[in-house]
């Protein structure tokens, strides 16, 4: 038996429609509207790490590594690891750096890095 940790480039969160529907709590949703410069907290489930040292993408997923283009540039500048009924689960903070229109063509990230 091993230790399951996942390295996540991006932070991907579902669309909001699931904390209305009751499907999922506020903090592992997309808000409502974004806004530069503001700090959100994000909920995902298992132990996670993220890269704190520069600006990644923040993304929208259906579930199943079903990735949108990214929304937004992002600073995460906190994560806590803790058990819930047992099971791990990560919590923080992010900050909007910059928000992107996802239907331009232009590239905002290659992989991970940052293109500006």
């Amino acid at each position: 038996m091993g230790i399951a940790v996942e390295f996540n480039p991006d932070l991907a969160l579902r669309d909001y429609k699931f904390f209305k529907s009751g499907k999922r709590k506020k903090e592992e949703c997309l808000p409502l509207k974004l806004d530069k410069g503001k700090v959100y907290n994000f909920l995902k489930s298992g132990q996670r790490n993220y890269w704190l040292e520069g600006e990644v993408p923040l993304l929208k997923t259906e579930g199943n590594q079903k990735l949108s283009r990214p929304f937004a540039s992002i600073r995460i500048l906190e994560v806590i690891h803790f058990l819930y009924h047992n099971q791990p689960f990560t919590k923080g903070k992010y900050k909007i750096i910059e928000i992107f229109d996802i239907d331009s063509p232009i590239i905002n990230f290659e992989s991970y890095a940052r293109r500006k």
